[in-house]
C-alpha cells in the first residue's frame, strides 16, 4: 500500500482559525458523548443503587485517572512526534513513529491490567475509603482494570489520528460507544440488578467497540498513519522522542492525579455523604473542562504542525486567537455551574446532604474556571512548542506540592472541608499567573 500524508487535514495551510475550530469541534462533542457515559454509571448508580455504591464508583475516579493518567501522557507525546513528522510532510518517519506508539500501548496495557487488579485493595485503603464503601469501591475498580487495555488503545489511536488532523472519526466512535454504554448501564443494572459490577462491565465492553473501531480506521487507511500489524514494533529513535515529550507529562498527570489522590482522602475524612457530593461535582465540572480539553489537543496538533512547517508566525496567531475563545467559553459554562449546582447535582442524588456539599464546593470553584482552562491550554501550547518539561514544573508545584503541603499542615490543625475546596481556584491562579509571565517572556526573546 502506497502511503500519503492527507493535505486536506493539514493544520499548516488556510484560515487557522476555521483550521482551529473545526479541529476542536468534533473533539469537543466527542469528550461531551465520553464525559455523558462515564456520568451515565454515577446517574443510574445513584438513583438505583442509592449513595453508598455512587460514592464506591465515583470515589474510584482518581485512582483511574491517576494511572490511566501517567500512560495516557505518553500517548500525547507520540501524538506531537507524529504530529511535526506529518508537518514536515515525512511519510517514512510518520509511518516509524505510528507503530512505535502502538507498540508502546500494548506494552502499558498489559502492565496497568495486572497493577490495577492486584493493587485495587491497597490503593482504597490508602485513600481511607469508609468501610461502608470499600467492598462495592473494590468491586468496580478492579473490574475496571480488567478492561482498561482498551481504554489505552483507543486513546492511543486516537492520539495518532489527531495528530494527522483527523478529529471527526474518534467522535464518530464515541458516540456509538456512549450510547452502548448508557444502553448497557440499564440493562445490568435496573433490569439485571447487577450493581456496581454492572456499570464497571457496561464501560469496559463500550471501551472495547471503541478501541476495534479506531484501530480498524488505522489499518484501513492509505495515510502515513496506517497500521500494518507485521511492523508493530519499538524503534529508538522513536521512542527516544516520544519519552522526551511524553514522560513530561505522563508525570505531570500521574503525579497531579496521585495529589487529587490525598485531596480525595481528606475529603473522605468527612464521610460517604462528603465523597457522593465531592464525586458529583467533579463529575459536572469533568462537563465544563471539556472546552480546555478540546482546544488544548487542538493547539498541540496546531503548534506540533506548523513548526514541523517551520511557519512560527502562523503559530503564534493560532495560539492567541484558542487561548482566548477557550478561556471565554469555560469562564461562561463555570457561572453557569454556579447559578444552577442546585438543580444538576440533586440529579444525581437528592440527599440534601449530599447536594448541600457539592453545592458548596461548586459556589466556591467554578467562578474561578478561567483560571484553570488559561492554565491549561498554556501548558499545551509548551508541550506542543517542545517544553514539556515546563507544564511538568509549573503543574506539580502548584497543582499537586501545595495541595498536599496545605493539607498536611494547615488541613491537621483546621478540619474544614472548605479549605480543600479552595485549594483548587488558588492553586490555578497561581499556575495562571507563572505561564502569562513566562509566555511574555518567551515572546519578547523570539523564543515561541
Amino acid at each position: 500500500m502506497s502511503e500519503t500524508i492527507n493535505t486536506k487535514n493539514l493544520m499548516t495551510e488556510g484560515n487557522f482559525k476555521r483550521k482551529i475550530i473545526t479541529f476542536a469541534i468534533p473533539v469537543f462533542i466527542g469528550n461531551l458523548f465520553q464525559q455523558f457515559y462515564n456520568t451515565a454509571d454515577s446517574l443510574i448508580v445513584g438513583n438505583y443503587l442509592g449513595s453508598q455504591s455512587l460514592a464506591a464508583v465515583t470515589s474510584s475516579g482518581p485512582i483511574i485517572y491517576l494511572l490511566i493518567g501517567f500512560f495516557m501522557g505518553f500517548s500525547m507525546g507520540a501524538g506531537i512526534v507524529i504530529a511535526r513528522r506529518i508537518g514536515a510532510q515525512n511519510v517514512e518517519l510518520t509511518s516509524r513513529s505510528v507503530h512505535t506508539a502502538i507498540a508502546m500501548g500494548l506494552v502499558f496495557s498489559v502492565v496497568m491490567t495486572i497493577f490495577g487488579v492486584i493493587f485495587t485493595p491497597i490503593l482504597l485503603q490508602w485513600m481511607n475509603t469508609p468501610s461502608d464503601v470499600i467492598k462495592e469501591a473494590i468491586i468496580y475498580l478492579r473490574i475496571y482494570f480488567i478492561g482498561c487495555g482498551a481504554l489505552i488503545m483507543y486513546n492511543t489511536g486516537v492520539g495518532i489520528l489527531q495528530a494527522s488532523g483527523d478529529s471527526k472519526h474518534p467522535l464518530y466512535y464515541l458516540i456509538l460507544s456512549s450510547c452502548v454504554n448508557i444502553v448497557l448501564d440499564i440493562i445490568f443494572i435496573a433490569n439485571f440488578h447487577m450493581g456496581v459490577e454492572g456499570a464497571a462491565l457496561a464501560t469496559i465492553i463500550s471501551e472495547v467497540i471503541s478501541a476495534i473501531l479506531v484501530l480498524n480506521k488505522l489499518m484501513r487507511t492509505s495515510e502515513a498513519i496506517h497500521l500494518d500489524i507485521k511492523k508493530i514494533s519499538f524503534n529508538h529513535d522513536d521512542l527516544s522522542s516520544i519519552v522526551f515529550y511524553g514522560l513530561p507529562t505522563a508525570l505531570q498527570a500521574s503525579v497531579i492525579d496521585l495529589g487529587n489522590i490525598l485531596v480525595q482522602s481528606y475529603f473522605n475524612s468527612f464521610g460517604s455523604l462528603a465523597m457522593a457530593g465531592v464525586g458529583i461535582h467533579n463529575k459536572i465540572e469533568g462537563f465544563s473542562f471539556l472546552p480546555v480539553t478540546s482546544f488544548s489537543i487542538a493547539i498541540s496538533t496546531f503548534v506540533s504542525q506548523n513548526l514541523g512547517a517551520g511557519k512560527k508566525d502562523r503559530m503564534r496567531e493560532g495560539v492567541r486567537f484558542g487561548t482566548i475563545l477557550c478561556t471565554i467559553m469555560v469562564e461562561i459554562i463555570g457561572i453557569l455551574f454556579f447559578l444552577f449546582s442546585s438543580q444538576l447535582i440533586s440529579a444525581f442524588d437528592t440527599n440534601p446532604e449530599v447536594i448541600r456539599y457539592g453545592v458548596l464546593y461548586a459556589s466556591i470553584s467554578a467562578p474561578f474556571y478561567f483560571l484553570m482552562g488559561y492554565s491549561h491550554v498554556t501548558s499545551a501550547v509548551m508541550r506542543g512548542a517542545g517544553k514539556p518539561r515546563v507544564p511538568m514544573f509549573v503543574m506539580l508545584f502548584c497543582w499537586c506540592a501545595v495541595r498536599v503541603i496545605t493539607l498536611l499542615t494547615i488541613g491537621q490543625i483546621i478540619h474544614d472541608i472548605r479549605l480543600a475546596f479552595w485549594l483548587y481556584p488558588f492553586t490555578w491562579f497561581l499556575s495562571a499567573a507563572f505561564y502569562f509571565i513566562y509566555k511574555r517572556y518567551l515572546h519578547k526573546h523570539d523564543i515561541l
